[in-house]
């Protein structure tokens, strides 16, 4: 298999297992610990993967776990006071 190829399935598997993992809703330190652990993982599945590879997908996963837009109670808060305001 081509190394762009293991890079893909690779990468797909890290978006899968955050998808299914719940880590979305987790704590930014359980965060943290979840990626190091799978990335652990992803690096014994695919032992063709150099340091840098790995590097990249904890980097593409952490990022992926990041809300595009923020949310929660303190954002909601803001928006209404900002609300009320006008």
């Amino acid at each position: 298999m081509g190394k762009e190829k293991l890079m893909e399935r690779a990468r797909d598997e890290l978006f899968s297992h955050i998808n299914r993992c719940g880590v979305l809703q987790a704590e930014d330190d359980d965060k943290k610990h979840w990626m190091d652990e799978t990335i652990d993982y992803i690096g014994e599945r695919y032992p063709d993967l150099t340091d840098g590879d790995l590097t990249g997908l904890r980097e593409i996963g952490i990022r992926f776990c990041q809300p595009a837009i923020a949310h929660g109670a303190s954002r909601a808060s803001k928006k209404l006071d900002a609300a009320t305001v006008a």
